[in-house]
């Protein structure tokens, strides 16, 4: 019987072939926009979460504005950090040179000058292509010393920068170091993450007439944030004498909001492109009802040979939703062709994208239940309605 209602209700299908397709259209479009934003949801979410993992989750940034004229000394954060080894592996400050960078006569006015210890290149997980990085001594004898980009040692001297001066403001420096290409950088531009300059922090304060104001602290697992915040904010409130005056960001932090606030817009526009599921179900709806119409002798034809109402009901159930799933078969097909399409366009749109259209499995299973969902909530009204004519005004029915 099972085999039969299915056979019986695709052949109806069939012999209505435009006409089911424009009552799954609503259907096919419902389903292609979840799983194209769901996709597009979850390649954001992954693309947030490897950036954050390349500048490492593991960090807590601190920023110390100081409170009138107390402030927290470099060597007063070291004593904080250093106290606490169950908590915290390292730190560095940071110092940001506002130079204009200068190789002969060219101008590298999007290179990035940073000032940092010796230890910050290992923080961030940057490794070295050629020659050494900053060293202790370069720190405490204020070296003109500093590791290069893997971008500027190509584009200002040709891959052979070791030994090189370049020019940061009025200062020269002498190149000792250069960074592996980074991962993350896919153009060949300034301004990427490879188009950077780090020099000894305590030479960047010389140059700027500025003290340390900034910090990256290094946390043993990024599981002990909340934990190194409070040392944090025990140490520095000490020293400041006051609830203010510093500011401290945990990555990690940072990281659950993004995610949250993008799973949170997801899932309005899922719920938007939802509407088109609702819609395709009223359509649905609508042609069965037309279809029980059509049929009436037929059904009428049927119960006078015997034919049961649930027979009945379970023809038009089956029907409905067999026009359902295919529609939401189709739309999962659309859905991938659309994201294939849209993770080849997005890159020549703008090479600073970086997000994949991913469908996820879930969504794809959720969305084709929903579409059979569908066609027997929005057919069984109409099924329910052909199994209980009367067999006799059925018949007589032109």
């Amino acid at each position: 019987m099972i085999y039969e209602t299915f056979r019986e209700a695709v052949k109806n299908i069939w012999s209505n072939k435009f006409r089911t397709v424009l009552t799954m259209l609503g259907i096919i479009i419902g389903v292609t926009a979840v799983i194209v934003i769901v996709g597009l949801g979850n390649g954001m979410t992954q693309s947030i979460k490897d950036s954050f993992s390349e500048m490492g989750t593991n960090i807590l940034s601190v920023q110390i504005t100081g409170r009138g004229s107390r402030t927290v000394t470099v060597q007063q954060m070291y004593d904080i950090v250093d106290s606490h080894p169950e908590v915290f592996t390292g730190m560095s400050p940071t110092t940001t040179l506002d130079s204009t960078v200068k190789v002969d006569t060219t101008t590298y006015g999007y290179t990035s000058v940073k000032g940092v210890s010796e230890t910050y290149l290992d923080m961030m997980g940057r490794t070295l292509a050629q020659g050494r990085g900053l060293t202790y001594v370069d720190i405490t004898d204020n070296k003109k010393v500093c590791v290069v980009g893997d971008y500027i040692a190509r584009a200002a001297y040709g891959g052979n920068a070791i030994g090189q001066t370049i020019k940061i403001g009025s200062e020269r420096f002498t190149i000792v170091g250069v960074l592996k290409a980074n991962v993350s950088s896919t153009t060949d531009q300034e301004g990427t993450d490879d188009d950077m300059i780090f020099v000894p922090y305590t030479t960047a304060q010389r140059i700027s007439k500025t003290s340390a104001s900034s910090y990256g602290v290094v946390l043993v697992s990024d599981e002990l944030a909340d934990e190194g915040k409070n040392l944090l904010v025990v140490g520095i409130e000490s020293i400041l004498h006051a609830e203010d005056g510093y500011f401290i960001t945990s990555l990690s932090e940072m990281l659950e909001t993004m995610t949250s606030m993008i799973n949170m817009v997801v899932a309005i526009l899922t719920a938007i492109a939802a509407i088109s599921l609702l819609v395709g179900g009223i359509g649905i709806m609508n042609i069965m009802m037309v279809s029980v119409t059509e049929r009436t002798r037929e059904i009428g034809i049927r119960k006078a040979l015997g034919a049961k109402e649930r027979s009945i009901l379970g023809l038009f159930v089956t029907e409905a939703a067999t026009t359902s799933a295919l529609g939401g078969v189709l739309g999962i097909v659309l859905g991938y062709i659309v994201s294939m399409a849209a993770n080849r366009i997005l890159p020549m749109i703008s090479s600073s994208i970086d997000v994949t259209v991913s469908p996820s499995f879930n969504s794809i299973v959720v969305a084709f239940g929903i579409s059979v969902g569908i066609g027997v909530l929005f057919g069984y009204l109409p099924a329910k309605r052909a199994a209980r004519l009367n067999p006799i005004e059925a018949l007589r029915y032109d």
